[in-house]
C-alpha cells in the first residue's frame, strides 16, 4: 500500500518523459448493440424491462461507434504473462472521445492528459494501466455534440450504462490484457474484476460516473416527459438507473454536471447495493459557476445514506480554489484520482477526506 497523499499537479507532471517511456493512443471502433434510436427507444439486444429502462425497448441493427485507448509505455499484445487495470475517462456535454485528449490542449507536442499518466507511470506513483476515452453518447448520432435537450443524442448520455456493460467493456476486455474478464460472471469473478476497473468523468461525464454508477436519475426531454424541468434547461428526471457497482469499485466525478442526483438519491441506492464503495472521489472548483451547486448538492446526505458501504478514508471531497469548470480543476482530478484507485491509497483519516487544493 503507497500513501497518496492528495496535492496539486506538479507543473513537471505536465510536460513529457522521454520517448521510450511514452504511451500510446489508439482510436478503436466497436460494435454497439444498446442504444437510443432516432425514435428515443432503447435498442437492446438484451432483455430490458421497460419499467427498468423508463422507455419502450426494441431489437435493432447494431452501429459502430469509436473510441480512443491510451495503452501505457511497453505495452506488449503478445506478452501473457502481463495484465492491466482499465480506466475509463468520459467526457462533457460538447466533447466527445477526444476531449481529454484535444480539447486539454499540449505540452512538448504531446498531449497533455498523455504527459500525466506516462509521468505517473514512469514515477512509479501508479501501475501501468490501460485508460479508455469513450464517447459518452449512446445514440444512433452519437458525433453531434449540439446540446439540444430534445435531442437524441442528448438522451444517449443517459443511458450510456447499458452500452458500457454490454458492449464496450467486452469490447475492451477482448481485445486488450486486462486483469478483468467480464465473460466471467461467478460471484468470485465479480468481485474480482470489479477491483480491476475504475470510471471517472468531466461535467456531464462526472454525472454520468454518478447517476449511472452509483444509482441516481436518467433524464429525458419535458416535451416528451410532459413535466417541468426545475433547471429550465428542458430536462427533467424519468426512472432511476440500475447502477454499475457490480463493474466498478472506483468512481470519480471532476465538477459533476447539473443534472447529477442530490446525494440523498445516490447514498440510498449505494445502501441498497449488495457491492461497496472502495474510493468515491468528488472535487469542484470553488469558482465555478456552472457545477459548484451540483457538486455541492450530490454531497449532502450521501454519506448519512450509504455509511455502510463506504470505508474509512475512501470518500473525498477536494475543492480546488478559485477553481473553475476547467481543464486546471479536471487534471488535478485525473491525478489525485488515478492516484488513489487500485489500491494505491492508505490515507485512513476520517468518514471522509475533504481538502482545499
Amino acid at each position: 500500500m503507497k500513501n497518496r497523499n492528495v496535492t496539486a499537479v506538479p507543473a513537471e507532471y505536465l510536460r513529457s518523459v522521454n520517448e521510450e517511456l511514452q504511451g500510446t493512443i489508439q482510436e478503436v471502433s466497436y460494435e454497439v448493440s444498446n442504444y437510443i434510436h432516432l425514435s428515443r427507444q432503447l435498442v437492446t439486444d438484451r432483455n430490458i424491462d421497460i419499467s427498468e429502462a423508463g422507455r419502450e425497448t426494441v431489437k435493432g441493427d447494431s452501429i459502430w461507434k469509436k473510441c480512443n485507448v491510451y495503452l501505457p509505455a511497453g505495452y506488449d499484445p503478445n506478452d501473457t504473462a502481463v495484465s492491466y487495470n482499465v480506466l475509463y475517462l468520459l467526457h462533457g456535454v460538447g466533447g466527445d472521445h477526444y476531449e481529454w485528449l484535444s480539447s486539454n490542449g499540449k505540452v512538448d507536442g504531446r498531449f497533455m492528459i498523455c504527459n500525466l499518466f506516462d509521468n505517473l507511470i514512469a514515477n512509479g506513483d501508479i501501475d501501468p494501466l490501460i485508460i479508455v476515452f469513450p464517447n459518452g453518447r449512446s445514440a444512433h448520432d452519437w458525433m453531434d455534440t449540439s446540446f439540444t435537450s430534445e435531442g437524441t443524442n442528448m438522451l444517449g448520455f443517459y443511458y450510456f450504462d447499458y452500452e458500457l456493460r454490454y458492449d464496450l467493456i467486452p469490447f475492451i476486455e477482448s481485445k486488450y490484457k486486462t486483469y478483468a474478464n467480464i465473460t466471467d460472471a461467478s460471484p468470485e469473478g465479480i468481485l474480482y474484476n470489479r477491483k480491476h476497473r475504475a470510471i471517472a468523468g468531466l461535467s456531464m461525464g462526472g454525472m454520468q460516473a454518478l447517476n449511472l454508477t452509483l444509482g441516481g436519475y436518467r433524464y429525458d426531454s419535458t416535451r416528451f416527459t410532459g413535466t417541468k424541468s426545475i433547471w429550465n434547461n428542458g430536462l427533467d428526471n424519468t426512472v432511476l438507473a440500475s447502477g454499475m457497482l457490480d463493474l466498478f469499485s472506483y468512481v470519480g466525478a471532476f465538477s459533476n454536471a447539473p443534472t447529477s442526483s442530490d446525494g440523498n438519491v445516490l447514498g440510498a441506492s449505494l445502501a441498497s447495493c449488495d457491492h461497496k464503495l472502495q474510493l468515491l472521489y468528488m472535487t469542484c472548483g470553488d469558482a465555478d459557476g456552472v457545477a459548484i451547486g451540483s457538486y455541492a448538492k450530490s454531497i449532502e446526505g450521501l454519506l448519512e445514506q450509504a455509511r455502510n458501504h463506504l470505508g474509512y478514508g475512501h470518500y473525498y471531497q477536494i475543492l480546488i480554489k478559485d477553481g473553475f469548470h476547467d481543464f486546471n480543476v479536471w487534471n488535478n482530478g485525473a491525478y489525485n484520482y488515478s492516484r488513489l484507485i487500485f489500491g494505491n491509497s492508505d490515507e485512513y483519516l476520517s468518514d471522509v477526506v475533504q481538502k482545499t487544493l
